[in-house]
């Protein structure tokens, strides 16, 4: 599987970092353009929250990447600072890989495989299992069980950046089947009859 929506200008192994710099320097045009005190104090949290999660030498590596792909841009300050500016298609881009928004495509007919989602995430991680189940179940999926999920369209890739996302590959699997025993009651929440 490769990374969700990658360009030959982003190197997948690097992705995951260059896409989490990408949304933090979407968020803080999102803080700039907000008025909502609820949302700026999300924005914030959450933009703490992954700028934590970087290691300082890969963040340099990857904003340099960025930098070279021309997906960020530097702006000379007055005061001898630099300021990283995305680009038009850096803009794109942090849309394209933003975790909250994420969407399965509907083609225009179904293959009759069925996209199952399974995972065991241990209690210390409870909240990379929450976030899991949430993300899938805003994703259209259907909740088979507590931490099985089923959907009839394809989404190998965006599962996998989630899974990248959240460094939870090792609690989760992806299973495509043919056949299942409630198929009908799927079908009919899917509205494939």
């Amino acid at each position: 599987m490769g990374i969700i929506k990658t360009t030959s200008q982003i190197n997948p192994k690097k992705g995951v970092l260059q896409k989490k710099v990408l949304l933090l320097l979407s968020a803080g045009l999102a803080l700039g353009l907000t008025r909502n005190p609820n949302q700026y104090f999300r924005v914030v949290q959450e933009i703490g929250k992954e700028w934590k999660k970087i290691e300082r030498n890969s963040l340099n590596r990857a904003i340099r990447s960025l930098y070279e792909s021309k997906l960020v841009s530097t702006k000379d300050n007055h005061d001898g600072t630099l300021t990283l500016v995305l680009s038009k298609e850096g803009k794109h881009l942090a849309l394209t890989y933003d975790i909250e928004n994420i969407e399965l495509k509907t083609p225009a007919q179904w293959d009759g495989k069925w996209r199952i989602v399974m995972f065991d995430v241990p209690e210390k991680f409870k909240r990379t299992r929450d976030a899991l189940r949430t993300h899938l179940k805003n994703m259209g999926f259907y909740e088979f069980q507590k931490s099985v999920f089923v959907h009839p369209y394809p989404c190998a890739k965006e599962i996998e950046y989630i899974m990248e996302f959240y460094q939870s590959q090792r609690f989760v699997r992806f299973i495509v089947a043919t056949e299942i025993d409630n198929a009908l009651e799927l079908k009919r929440h899917f509205k494939l009859l």
